[in-house]
């Protein structure tokens, strides 16, 4: 299994990064649909010991993937098979769009870290639920007990203005809660000009209000509400996001999406300035997403649902997210780096250090 370090460089390192991931997730789909996916879940699937509930949800691990890798809902049963306990799709928005030019995805392979400025390319709300609705369908049927959540990450269409941002944002949970276990308002990546801007308490209370009451109306049920914040703010911010959680009764915080510095990296300046704007994500980000992890559970007082992510790379990092106050713990970037078995070696090592 740690064979793939190796098929990375020699297969990947070399190719166009985009290209690379639109390959490795096509061989992803594929062993599902050739079957071999589902018997490789006998071997990935996680131990009975490592469920987890959040927010009245059980998790059949609190390992998942995070938004980004699958944006549309085209994959969501295959990444299932490889170990993930969770799948957050997106990030999807409103109306259909192509994203930024290419190219907009580069790797730091020195720093395990990756540059992107996808800008939401995605297919739009009304595309991506009707896979939505077949997926959580199919897992149902296959994991009558306690099955892998769906996750779906909504955010701004590009084209929207900011001051019609609300109702834009409505549209995509109108379309999408229904098929969605947990809903995430993203107003934190920086490859949307603007978005950032949303995250103002003042800004996000009518945002995150708007959004909860179409989501449960579309639904018929609660859906779960998350807000996902950026690292790049202040302490003084990020405890007025935790006050306004608080006070709207959200589920929970995601901390952290990718972050706009540039500090710390051992890659070549002239390397990471060709790779120009957009946020980094990977092993760069651990310490200030711990930080963010860390500052959330003091002002939170445990009462909501925190979601780590940021420089998660290996079980070791799950469990000090998990000891620092998660409840779930994401990752992606080196899903890229570590090759499918990524989460099941995660899970296998929670799973020893629970029975210790």
């Amino acid at each position: 299994m740690r064979l793939y370090p190796t098929f990375f460089k020699l297969a990947f390192s070399w190719m166009d990064a985009e290209r690379a991931h639109t390959l490795g997730f096509k061989g992803i789909r594929l062993a599902h649909a050739s079957g071999a996916g589902r018997l490789l879940h006998k071997l990935t699937a996680p131990a009975p010991s490592l469920q987890t509930t959040a927010f009245g949800v059980t998790f059949p691990s609190p390992f998942g993937l995070a938004a980004g890798f699958d944006k549309e809902g085209h994959g969501i049963e295959a990444l299932t098979e490889l170990g993930f306990g969770h799948v957050e799709v997106g990030t999807i928005t409103g109306q259909a769009q192509p994203g930024n030019e290419k190219p907009r995805l580069f790797r730091l392979v020195q720093d395990r870290a990756v540059i992107n400025r996808m800008g939401f390319n995605n297919d739009g709300a009304a595309a991506v639920a009707p896979r939505l609705k077949s997926a959580r369908a199919a897992l149902q049927r296959r994991y009558p007990g306690v099955r892998p959540v769906i996750g779906v990450n909504i955010g701004k269409t590009k084209a929207v203005e900011l001051a019609d941002a609300v109702d834009d944002y409505r549209v995509s949970a109108r379309t999408l809660a229904p098929a969605a276990d947990y809903l995430v308002v993203n107003v934190s990546s920086p490859n949307t000009p603007g978005l950032r801007l949303l995250q103002d308490v003042e800004t996000l209370r009518p945002l995150l209000t708007a959004v909860r009451e179409e989501a449960d109306r579309a639904a018929g049920r609660h859906v779960p509400l998350l807000v996902k914040i950026a690292p790049d703010l202040s302490d003084e911010d990020i405890d007025d996001v935790a006050r306004l959680a608080l006070d709207l009764k959200l589920d929970g915080i995601i901390a952290t999406n990718t972050t706009i510095a540039r500090t710390g990296l051992t890659s070549p300046a002239g390397q990471v300035e060709e790779c120009g704007a957009g946020g980094l994500s990977g092993a760069p980000l651990k310490k200030r997403s711990l930080e963010v992890l860390r500052r959330l559970k003091d002002a939170t007082g445990g009462s909501l649902t925190l979601v780590a992510v940021g420089g998660v790379e290996d079980a070791r990092d799950v469990q000090e997210r998990l000891d620092a106050g998660a409840t779930l713990v994401q990752g992606y970037t080196a899903f890229l780096y570590e090759g499918p078995f990524w989460a099941a070696r995660i899970n296998r090592r929670l799973a020893r250090n629970r029975k210790a």
